[in-house]
Parts: structure tokens; C-alpha cells; sequence
């Protein structure tokens, strides 16, 4: 594990690019990478955009999803597309929310991330993974106390009583396969959690994800940090 603070958002979304980057210019074949939703990812999105990477060689994919149409202002695939711009949002596979209900559009989803992301040797293995927190210890949209949790299918579709919506999630078994995970957080409103997720055994939903992966990296602003005390 590795922990890497900036001083202000804004460095961290240079920073966090620039190792994007150096991580999908390092494979000699295709690679993939999994986006995390939201508000804090833009930035770092805007930044990687104009970075040299070549992809036509990158395939891109949501880690989770809202349940909305796609010109909705509350898609991630639609901010992922404002954000990376063309020709670069070109290369992302999104779910189809038009085909049906929730558990039909992540079984179809799940369905098109298998042929996506397996490997030479067969297995399911997602390249570099990009995911965020929320204060509650959520990632993607593996909340807390939902049946997500337990999901063993790549994708699932999840109910999330406190938002009383629908949502399309990377499941555990997905992203704990991936090669490298990087996470975001800022903000002194995520502190108290990224402080009990680094120097606790707390099950939050992104701990599960963190503990004992082989590669992962914490890119965070000195007002997340604000409570780990020496560990960042």
C-alpha cells in the first residue's frame, strides 16, 4: 500500500493522472481501466485527458452507475464523456440502462466486462482500477449493509435505502481481481473515515477492497489526511 498526499485537490488530480498514465503506458498490449464515478474524479479525468496516452489501446469502464438515462445530469457515464471529451471517451463501454430493469442491465453489463477484461490466462482481471469514498465508507456503489456486498457476479444491481434509488456496481469479487487500485479522496468531510479505514480493522465496503491487495494507492489532499497522524 502506498499513500500519496497533495496539498490541495488540485495537485492531487495532476498527481493522480500523471500516474494513470504511467501505469497504462507501461503495458505493451491492450489495457483497461475502470472509472470511478461522481464529483471528485473530474478533475483528475480533465488532466488525464491531455496526457500522452495512447488510447486506442485503452478500453474504458464505469465501476458503477446511477440508474438514470444516459443524458441524465446524474450519469457517470455522462460525466465521464463530458470529461474525458473526445476522441478519448470514445473507448468507454458503459451499461445500457434502455435494456430493462436493474438486475437486466447488470447482467448484461457483467456479460460485456468478461469478454473486456479477461486476461491471457483467463481470468477476469481488470487492469487499473480508479475508485473514490464516500464519508460512510462506501466505493463505488458498494454501500454499507447492502445485499452488493455479497454479490460473486462481476456487476450487480443494488437498492440503497438512504438514497432511495437504484445502482449498477463493480462487485468485490471484480475489483479485489483488479492489477492495481487507486483511490481518490478529499476533503476534511472524508477524513474521519480514511483515518478508520487505514488505522482500523473496520469492515467499511472500501476497506474490503483495500485489505491485502497487492497494489494499491491512496491519492489523497492534506485535508483528508487531516486525521491519519503520522501514517500518511
Amino acid at each position: 500500500m502506498a499513500i500519496h498526499e497533495f496539498e490541495t485537490p488540485d495537485d492531487l488530480a495532476a498527481g493522480a493522472a500523471e500516474f494513470l498514465r504511467d501505469r497504462l503506458r507501461t503495458s505493451t498490449d491492450r489495457t483497461s481501466l475502470g472509472l470511478a464515478g461522481g464529483s471528485t474524479p473530474t478533475q483528475t479525468y480533465r488532466r488525464l485527458r491531455d496526457l500522452d496516452v495512447d488510447w486506442q489501446s485503452v478500453d474504458l469502464w464505469l465501476t458503477d452507475e446511477r440508474f438514470v438515462p444516459v443524458d441524465h445530469p446524474d450519469s457517470n457515464a455522462r460525466m465521464a464523456w463530458d470529461e474525458l471529451a473526445s476522441p478519448v471517451a470514445a473507448h468507454l463501454h458503459a451499461p445500457d440502462v434502455a435494456l430493462g430493469d436493474p438486475a437486466t442491465v447488470a447482467l448484461r453489463y457483467a456479460e460485456d466486462l468478461e469478454r473486456l477484461l479477461r486476461s491471457s490466462h483467463g481470468r477476469i482481471e481488470p487492469d487499473v482500477v480508479l475508485l473514490g469514498m464516500g464519508p460512510d465508507g462506501h466505493t463505488a456503489s458498494l454501500f454499507p449493509g447492502t445485499d452488493a456486498l455479497q454479490a460473486t457476479d462481476p456487476y450487480a444491481a443494488v437498492f440503497v435505502p438512504k438514497l432511495d434509488a437504484w445502482r449498477l456496481t463493480a462487485t468485490l469479487p471484480l475489483l479485489r481481481a483488479a492489477r492495481t487500485v487507486v483511490f481518490l479522496v478529499a476533503g476534511h468531510g472524508k477524513a474521519a473515515m480514511l483515518s478508520s479505514v487505514l488505522q482500523t480493522d473496520e469492515p467499511h465496503p472500501v476497506s474490503l477492497v483495500a485489505s491485502g491487495h497487492r497494489d494499491v494507492h491512496w491519492f489523497v489532499d492534506t485535508a483528508a489526511a487531516s486525521e491519519l497522524g503520522g501514517a500518511a
